[in-house]
């Protein structure tokens, strides 16, 4: 019985397991995850760089005006880094002047999982995750119109695909 005890234990506790990053009991507002396209963190660690595995899987956040998709202008679609689904139009990017990628409203309204983030104290903020679980960055209620929301992202959790190259 000890050795099947001992097993199972050990099993669960090292048995690679899919994660979505971020406070554990942090609630989801709005979207939902595809589980098909959640990985372990071993699995991301082969298919991100380093920066995206930072901001994706850690939360992380790239420092403002460095991004290289912060003054793109090009047409086209902006596709999550991780899940390579679509989020984001060219049409709905804008100069917020944050320093980050900044848009006013997602491709679709189920492109983007919103949770609530207070990994901040008394500065309670929206989190924008991808389908699988990666972290973009957040949205807040100082946008343009017709939304009034800014949704700001980084750019090492976008791939760009201009227009001309577009499969949509």
């Amino acid at each position: 019985m000890g050795i099947g005890v001992t097993a199972v234990a050990l099993y669960l506790l090292f048995w690679p397991k899919p994660s979505i990053p971020s406070q554990p009991t942090a609630k989801v507002i709005s979207g939902s995850f595809d589980k098909s396209k959640i990985k372990t963190e071993a699995e991301w660690k082969k298919v991100l760089t380093s920066e995206q595995y930072h901001i994706l899987r850690e939360a992380g956040t790239e420092a403002p005006f460095t991004g290289k998709l912060e003054k793109e202008s090009r047409k086209g679609t902006y596709y999550s880094a991780g899940c390579n689904e679509p989020v984001f139009r060219s049409e709905q990017k804008y100069d917020s002047g944050t320093g980050w990628p900044s848009f006013w409203a997602p491709i679709s309204p189920d492109a983007l999982v919103l949770k609530e983030d207070n990994s901040i104290p008394l500065e309670p903020r929206t989190e924008v995750m991808d389908k699988c679980g990666g972290h973009l960055g957040h949205v807040f209620d100082d946008g343009p119109a017709p939304t009034g929301k800014r949704y700001c992202m980084n750019s090492e959790a976008l791939t760009f695909i201009p227009v001309s190259n577009d499969l949509l």
